[in-house]
């Protein structure tokens, strides 16, 4: 893992195509700006991982119904 210091307006590029910038920082709260082609998605984390679980429950579901219907 990179770890970087960056101040209240202040910005990381990744890739010549993401911007990430330092809104503001409250406390233990830190509020970001991300700039990224709209083909890029930008997820939190918790969000994502939810996304991901939910698309292997679908995916393990349809396989054992693709089963199911081979079977008979």
């Amino acid at each position: 893992m990179l770890a970087l210091s960056r101040k209240k307006n202040e910005s990381i590029v990744i890739n010549n195509e993401i911007e990430i910038t330092i809104l503001d920082v409250k406390g233990d709260q830190v509020k970001l700006g991300i700039v990224a082609p709209k083909s890029v998605p930008v997820y939190r984390k918790e969000l994502y991982l939810q996304i991901s679980e939910a698309n292997k429950e679908a995916a393990n579901a349809d396989v054992a119904e693709a089963l199911k219907n081979f079977l008979k």
